[in-house]
């Protein structure tokens, strides 16, 4: 016998106005979620306190939780993806609205949908029921489109940010948040792009970062950590109950490794790998920064559930053959243990370091054991940065002077004002005038020729139009290649050059250099910094980090403005102008022209005495530049 409609009516208003039920994620896992064995070392019921970290990062992900950012940098293999299926499944049964996962490329994507997420729908009958449909060839499940009650499921790449950036979710899910960044075209940053396809949800939305980081610096999972509240695992030591994480520094083993235990930090007790279940049972995450609204969580292979991942004799017999191989040392710390990867070679040549190097020299005024100056400029679209550089014994360099001329590379005003400033004489600590000898003008982006333009004129010395090599092995500089035809077509040798840059090679000899000088006196560097300069250039010295996954350098997060790196690698290759080679002189060369500086020095008297040799680039004091190309400079 039918109810009467009314009932049914009543009973319809009566589900849709009830509360929603307090379940959280884990809780909807524990009860429906079903593993398979295409992508499980244990098929069958989802157990959460088989893994109890995973816990508290699925339930701030609940409908009823107030946190809207939870980061995950964990280890591989230690379940973060699961993390994020078991969500996915938790929206489309309990909590719907529009959710949107991406990966970093078409190959990952088609993975994650074979590996867990075909699996998990198919396994799974609650997120199986949520579905609109099931058939194949229905529009409304598709491979990376899935439509299923009061919500839509979108799977993108970084291959394709125009479809990014067209969608408006509720939650987002970004799988291996770094290999997404390095993967994205168009200049984007990630989580500024991906975190405005939840802007319409103010207050609703949720937003998921996993990943394991890559390089320090550059990582986008480090950054996010660096910004929440740096939660970690703390477990109690079975003997004394102190709680702490366990760290890599705690694991001790034998010669041979053989045997491995973990040492407490509070009581020194030898703990073996037996007692660590327990241990991760009755752990807790622990907050460093309660206040921040984004959730991080961060632990490493130590915490390995037995049975579903290495046990520590194997995590150290991996560490010990990682030993004296930086690539799979570097694959160890970022997939192991968790940690980004920083070069041994960078620790020295962080700003606040180099910074704490600088010299008592005035700007603009060259030390004693300056023989020769080049300059580099770097162009922008509303400025030239340049860098003064003068050169000694060995290549060791001092910066004299960097500057930035306000303007439009397209108007002619600064260039005037280039002009007036690489001409404009700098005094030598012995009273001598030092010309720059060769300037490397940057010719890249969209004022290529106005840079050519200005080259063609010849208003300074050795002008070198460049642009910088695309292979990561270039030369310092390349041979010249003329741009310019005459009115036969036949290329002028009158005309201008390009010289390609390579600016791999240079950072790599500059860093070198700087980290080398760490622990040297300061007659002993090879690298020197006025005090003079402003603090915005020693983190612009060392603004890029190097990626030897991507063999080139890369700029890191949060880092300033790259120009004075830039121009000092610009005023390098100006060193190697082929009329000069300064790499290339030898100490009767040096000699020879620390000589003309002490002959100009000793020409000097109370009237002017007469400019030195155009090559030895060195004029007495009082001096002024001869005329160029019908260009007067006014001191």
């Amino acid at each position: 016998m039918t109810l009467p409609a009314a009932p049914r009516i009543h009973a319809a208003i009566a589900r849709a106005l009830a509360p929603r039920k307090p379940l959280t994620v884990s809780q909807w896992a524990d009860a429906e979620r079903v593993l398979s064995a295409k992508g499980s070392a244990e098929p069958g019921r989802w157990r959460t306190h088989r893994n109890p970290p995973l816990r508290e990062p699925m339930d701030c992900l609940s409908a009823r939780s107030t946190v809207q950012d939870v980061v995950l940098m964990f280890p591989i293999q230690f379940g973060k993806t699961e993390v994020a299926v078991n969500w996915l499944g938790y929206s489309m049964d309990h909590d719907p609205g529009p959710v949107m996962v991406c990966l970093p490329g078409e190959v990952s994507m088609n993975k994650w949908v074979a590996q867990k997420l075909n699996p998990m729908l198919e396994e799974t009958p609650a997120a199986q029921r949520a579905l609109t449909s099931v058939a194949s060839r229905d529009s409304s499940n598709t491979r990376t489109f899935k439509d299923f009650a009061g919500g839509q499921l979108y799977l993108e790449h970084a291959g394709s940010p125009s479809r990014l950036k067209s969608t408006t979710v509720k939650k987002l899910i970004v799988d291996e948040l770094d290999e997404f960044a390095g993967n994205l075209s168009g200049g984007d940053d990630p989580v500024e792009m991906l975190d405005g396809r939840t802007s319409s949800f103010p207050a609703t939305g949720k937003r998921l970062y996993i990943s394991t980081p890559q390089m320090q610096g550059t990582s986008r999972i480090e950054y996010l950590w660096a910004k929440s509240d740096q939660r970690r695992y703390l477990v109690p030591c079975p003997d004394c109950g102190h709680q702490q994480p366990l760290e890599w520094a705690g694991l001790h083993w034998t010669p041979d490794g053989g045997q491995c235990w973990y040492v407490c930090r509070e009581c020194g007790v030898c703990i073996d790998e037996h007692r660590k279940a327990d241990m991760i049972a009755a752990g807790q995450w622990v907050p460093e920064h309660p206040e921040r609204k984004i959730r991080g969580y961060t632990i490493n292979c130590l915490y390995y559930p037995i049975g579903l991942g290495p046990r520590w004799l194997d995590l150290v017999a991996k560490w010990r053959d990682a030993q004296g191989d930086p690539a799979k040392l570097k694959t160890f710390v970022n997939d192991r243990l968790a940690e980004p990867w920083e070069d041994p070679a960078m620790r020295a040549v962080k700003h606040n370091v180099i910074a704490d190097r600088a010299e008592p020299y005035r700007l603009r005024s060259a030390p004693a054991s300056v023989l020769a100056i080049t300059a580099g400029v770097d162009t922008q679209d509303n400025r030239l940065a340049v860098h003064f550089t003068g050169w000694g014994r060995g290549m060791a360099f001092w910066t004299l002077d960097y500057v930035e001329l306000p303007g439009d590379p397209a108007d002619d005003a600064v260039w005037d004002a280039l002009t007036d400033l690489i001409n404009r004489p700098i005094e030598h600590a012995w009273g001598a005038l030092l010309r720059v000898e060769a300037t490397a003008i940057d010719a890249g982006g969209h004022r290529t020729e106005a840079v050519k333009a200005y080259v063609r004129r010849r208003v300074i010395r050795r002008p070198l139009c460049i642009f910088g090599a695309v292979p990561n092995n270039a030369p310092v500089l390349s041979k010249g290649k003329l741009q310019d035809v005459n009115w036969r077509g036949q290329a002028d040798k009158r005309g201008v050059m390009i010289h390609h840059v390579g600016t791999v090679g240079i950072k790599h000899w500059l860093y070198s250099r700087l980290s080398t000088d760490a622990d040297k006196q300061a007659d002993a560097r090879t690298v020197h910094l006025s005090e003079d300069l402003p603090a915005d250039y020693f983190g612009g010295l060392v603004a890029e980090t190097y990626n030897p996954t991507k063999n080139r350098f890369e700029k890191r997060k949060g880092a300033p403005r790259n120009e004075p790196l830039d121009t000092w690698v610009y005023s390098y290759a100006a060193a190697h102008h082929p009329e000069l080679r300064l790499h290339r002189l030898t100490k009767a060369d040096w000699d020879a022209r620390e000589a003309r500086l002490q002959s100009a020095v000793q020409q000097q008297g109370p009237e002017k005495a007469p400019e030195t040799d155009v090559k030895t680039s060195i004029a007495p004091r009082g001096t002024l530049p001869r005329r160029r190309g019908g260009f007067a400079t006014n001191w």
